[in-house]
């Protein structure tokens, strides 16, 4: 399989150059050049096949001579065998809505699931070409934990994280900062999440600097996590038993990784009716869908941090699409993103996005009392994201099996479930040891030339 970047559709990559690079030189992000569909007999003789044998079966589709499929089986029952669960997800009902709970990896967020692959991949990669990359991911809490999970004590790569200072919840931080390994650097900016991502952006785009480094990224913008989490909802497809009943997903969202793997599954075949794009009160999604208008506001520092996202770095693969792969059309809009801070979606393309998307939002309150209502009704414990993503089924009438994406345990946001019910949410017992770990951070102003020579002084 070829890829292209959304803002030069002439030049072609090989897999291992967009897994390495993770963002496309000219700024652009990687997708296919085309893309397998499955057929209803070709899904069918998928069902019966585990999760690891699915994830073979679908990144095979993707990863063409980088690795062959013995091996890749091989790194996939690797990257799983830490989970809690043995087929590294499961549903779970609350009434008519299904909760395909994606939270039972190491660090008890759906982010693993692709995270611990990619980890894989670095090694198996670096192994071969003996070489040195430095990982450096913009966080707004899971991601870090996550990537540093997945990388630490490996040979041949460091790993930087950037977190918005005090605006990741405590067992969040602690996840990142309690980490002992000499390869993981953990950095907190004075700022928000978006803050942090551009001054990843700005790092790649200066090639001297990331030459240097030899730099890579892991952020959901890597198209290597995309097809590791599809996989799930190929997985979640064939555990429905009435599948005559549309199917949809309520996904909760920040930075339109996840749910765009939905969109992709659907793209390759899968058949799926609505993916809900739920999102706090950082709605910059839920306006672009409903009103067409994306245009960047203020973020709002909110219970469910992990959405506190203005500016949705995976959208501009959707923006490809509408723009029918146009790649001129394409650096144009963005570019007035970058520049004015909005991009105005006509009728047309509105009604393609609603061919596949609709859109809610949920504001504290509500996100709250969601929390509250679904552990009164059913003593089941959400996180403050999946909550959005349960209330996003209460404001919309879709028929069918409506599935929500449980992207995260509860324990990881204990004020938010104390202050909705007034319980303790604790961490599992062989994660309970980080809450008395010391911390190792340093905090840094939001300045790019200050945190590139942070990152030298480390390396060099």
């Amino acid at each position: 399989m070829k890829y292209i970047s959304t803002r030069n559709n002439k030049l072609e990559f090989e897999f291992q150059d967009v897994f390495i690079k993770g963002l496309a030189d000219d700024g652009g992000l990687f997708v296919p050049k085309s893309l397998k569909k499955y057929s209803k007999e070709e899904l069918l003789n998928l069902k019966n096949l585990n999760f690891n044998e699915l994830s073979v079966e679908i990144i095979s589709q993707f990863s063409g001579d980088f690795i062959s499929k013995e091996e890749l089986s091989s790194l996939i029952k690797k990257s799983y065998s830490t989970f809690r669960e043995k087929e590294v997800v499961k549903i779970s009902k609350i009434g008519n809505i299904e909760l395909l709970e994606l939270f039972h990896g190491p660090t008890l967020a759906f982010k693993d699931i692709a995270m611990q692959l990619l980890g894989n991949f670095y090694e198996y990669y670096l192994k071969k070409k003996n070489n040195n990359i430095n990982v450096i991911v913009a966080t707004s809490g899971d991601t870090g934990a996550a990537a540093i999970n997945s990388i630490k004590g490996k040979n041949n790569m460091n790993i930087f994280i950037l977190h918005p200072h005090n605006k990741v919840s405590v067992v969040q931080r602690k996840l990142m900062s309690t980490v002992k390994e000499k390869n993981v650097f953990n950095i907190a900016i004075y700022g928000n999440f978006d803050d942090c991502q551009n001054l990843v952006k700005s790092m790649f785009a200066d090639k001297e600097f990331s030459t240097l480094i030899n730099m890579s990224g892991v952020n959901s913008i890597n198209w290597a996590r995309i097809i590791a989490q599809s996989v799930y909802y190929f997985y979640c497809y064939f555990l429905i038993k009435d599948k005559s009943r549309p199917i949809n997903f309520s996904v909760p969202t920040g930075n339109f990784g996840d749910v765009y793997a939905g969109y992709l599954a659907k793209k390759m075949g899968l058949p799926i009716n609505k993916l809900i794009v739920a999102t706090n009160q950082n709605d910059i999604l839920h306006r672009a869908i409903t009103k067409g208008n994306y245009e960047v506001e203020k973020v709002f520092e909110t219970i469910s941090p992990s959405m506190d996202i203005q500016i949705a770095s995976n959208f501009e693969r959707l923006i490809f699409d509408l723009n029918n792969g146009d790649d001129k059309q394409t650096s144009s809009d963005m570019k007035n993103i970058k520049e004015l801070g909005k991009y105005l979606i006509n009728q047309e393309k509105l009604n393609k996005i609603k061919e596949n998307f609709i859109s809610t939002r949920m504001n504290e309150k509500e996100t709250l009392e969601t929390i509250k209502a679904v552990f009164k009704k059913f003593k089941i414990v959400l996180d403050p994201h999946t909550a959005i993503g349960y209330g996003a089924f209460n404001k919309n009438d879709l028929t069918g099996n409506n599935i929500v994406l449980a992207t995260a345990h509860p324990c990881k946001f204990p004020d938010a479930i104390q202050s909705a019910i007034n319980i303790s949410a604790d961490l599992p017992n062989e994660l309970k040891f980080i809450l008395n770990e010391k911390e190792n951070f340093d905090i840094i102003k939001n300045d790019i030339e200050k945190v590139k020579q942070h990152i030298k002084d480390r390396i060099v």
